[in-house]
C-alpha cells in the first residue's frame, strides 16, 4: 500500500484545473466571436468608404465600353490619399470615373452619381463643333483629339453632338460618356469639381464573360 497522499491529492485536483482552463477558453472564444462580429461591419464600412466600392451601371451612356447592369469595382484610394495629403484629386485623362452630380433646388433634382470618361483637365480649352471634340492646351496649342489618341476610339459613338467652347478651371475636369449622342455630361452641365469625384473604375466583375481590369 502506498501511504504517500500526494498522488491522491494530485489526481483529485487535476479535473478542477482542466475545468477552470476550459472555462477560461470558453470565455475567450465568446469574447473573440463578439469582437469579430463588431469589427467585421466596421472594416467593411471603412473599405467601402475609403478604398473601393461596387457599382452597377444604369443606363446606356457609356456604351459600348460598358453595358447596362455591368457590375464594377471603383477604386477610391486615390481620392482618400488626396484628402490625407490635402491635395486636390485630379484623375488622368481617359480614365473612367464615378462622380457626384450635385442637384439643384431650381429643378428639384437631388444629388446622383454618374459614370463618365475624363476628357478635359484644368487649363484645357474644350471645343465641340461639327461632331468633333478638340482639346487645346499649352502642350497642344493647335489642338488634339483625345478620342483618337486615348486608346478608346473603337468604343465611341461616331460623332460628338453639341456646341461647346469652354476652358476648364483649376480643380475641375470635363467629362463625357462614350455614347456621345445619348449621354448627360459636361457638354450639358459643364465641368465638374474634383471634390465631387468618388473614384476611378478599376475592374468589371460581371458579366463574368467580360471580367477584366481598366
Amino acid at each position: 500500500m502506498n501511504n504517500d497522499p500526494r498522488p491522491e491529492a494530485n489526481s483529485y485536483k487535476l479535473p478542477e484545473i482542466i475545468s477552470d482552463d476550459r472555462k477560461r477558453d470558453s470565455k475567450k472564444n465568446i469574447i473573440s466571436t463578439i469582437l469579430i462580429l463588431i469589427a467585421a461591419p466596421a472594416i467593411a464600412f471603412l473599405l467601402t468608404a475609403f478604398v473601393f466600392q461596387s457599382y452597377e451601371v444604369d443606363g446606356p451612356s457609356m456604351e459600348s465600353t460598358l453595358q447596362n447592369h455591368d457590375r464594377l469595382v471603383v477604386l477610391k484610394s486615390g481620392k482618400t490619399w488626396s484628402k490625407i495629403t490635402g491635395k486636390k484629386y485630379i484623375p488622368k485623362r481617359g480614365e473612367i470615373i464615378i462622380f457626384t452630380l450635385r442637384g439643384s433646388s431650381e429643378t428639384g433634382e437631388g444629388d446622383r452619381q454618374l459614370i463618365k470618361r475624363v476628357i478635359g483637365l484644368p487649363g484645357d480649352r474644350i471645343v465641340v463643333q461639327d461632331g468633333f471634340l478638340t482639346v487645346y492646351n499649352k502642350q497642344h496649342p493647335d489642338g488634339f483629339s483625345p478620342d483618337k489618341t486615348g486608346g478608346y476610339a473603337d468604343t465611341l459613338a461616331s460623332t460628338t453632338p453639341g456646341r461647346v467652347d469652354i476652358t476648364v478651371k483649376e480643380n475641375e475636369i470635363f467629362v463625357c460618356g462614350d455614347n456621345r449622342p445619348n449621354s448627360l455630361d459636361s457638354r450639358i452641365f459643364g465641368p465638374i469639381s474634383s471634390d465631387d469625384v468618388v473614384g476611378n473604375l478599376t475592374l468589371r466583375i460581371y458579366p463574368f464573360s467580360k471580367f477584366g481590369a481598366f
